[in-house]
């Protein structure tokens, strides 16, 4: 992959880190695609979305809700928002056909609410796609590492 592309797709996956990070909610979600994507998937190795229960598996309207829901006045389970740090390391990026990207990456975020930190470790896998915007995420996969375990509450995006 040319140096060009390769540099665009990392700046895409830092602005999505600093983005979360900042609490830029509705800016990281013109990122994605109109017909998007968001899994994090309970079981190792998991295929189906559908026919198996996943921790989360969003299209582009329910991240809206649950942005509008992390950003309401009134969501006192959220209050205060967490602070977290997304580190992304290990990026692979596969290119395929029409402008389509395979980007295999490991995050680790670490996360503070109410003097209580945790940190979160996953392989993450973005499907991009470039169009007349540029590029854009399609589909983002988000594999942790203890998606079988019991999770105290995830009030972060990925």
């Amino acid at each position: 992959m040319e140096n060009k592309k390769s540099n665009e797709v990392h700046q895409l996956l830092y602005l999505e880190a600093r983005l979360l990070d900042e609490h830029r909610f509705m800016e990281w979600l013109n990122l994605y695609t109109h017909d998007c994507s968001y899994w994090v998937p309970l079981e190792l190795n998991q295929v189906d979305p559908i026919e198996t229960s996943s921790i989360i598996y969003d299209d582009k309207a329910l991240m809206e809700i649950r942005v509008g829901q992390y950003a309401h006045a009134r969501a006192h389970a959220r209050s205060p928002l967490a602070r977290t740090v997304h580190s992304i390391s290990n990026v692979q990026i596969e290119v395929e056909n029409d402008g389509k990207f395979t980007v295999f990456s490991n995050l680790v975020v670490g996360e503070y609410r109410r003097n209580h930190q945790k940190i979160w470790f996953a392989n993450v896998v973005h499907q991009l796609l470039r169009g007349p915007e540029g590029l854009k995420i399609h589909h983002k996969r988000i594999n942790l590492i203890n998606s079988e375990a019991e999770l105290d509450g995830i009030n972060i995006l990925f």
